[in-house]
């Protein structure tokens, strides 16, 4: 008995196609990796009064302080309000960077046998 493989299911230019297209969407990937990394972030923190860069690599490149909130006193908060920028800075190029990494992978799924592997 043979067995009938539909049209678009098999053989060596459906493989080829998928091949290509997983290629295609690793070299866009490099591309936008490539392109996340020079990309730069500015986050404030504490009402405006700290002002963060950073850049795609997720390294601090400056950081501004209003005078206003350096209080001898209360070291505290200003290592509070610091922090908090700092992570949010992390966070946002992580998600820019999981946002725009998904509108590539997202199309995994619509390729024939690849819907799971994502």
């Amino acid at each position: 008995m043979k067995a009938r493989i539909p049209q678009g299911m098999g053989g060596a230019g459906s493989m080829q196609s998928m091949l290509k297209q997983a290629q295609k969407m690793q070299e866009d990937m490099a591309a936008k990796q490539a392109e996340l990394e020079e990309r730069e972030y500015t986050v404030q923190a504490g009402g405006g009064a700290v002002a963060i860069q950073i850049n795609g690599k997720k390294e601090i490149t400056s950081m501004q302080i209003d005078p206003d909130i350096v209080d001898a006193d209360d070291i505290e908060t200003l290592q509070d309000i610091l922090i908090a920028g700092c992570n949010e800075a992390i966070k946002l190029v992580e998600k820019t960077a999981a946002e725009e990494m998904e509108k590539i992978t997202g199309a995994m799924g619509s390729l024939p046998g690849m819907g799971g592997l994502f």
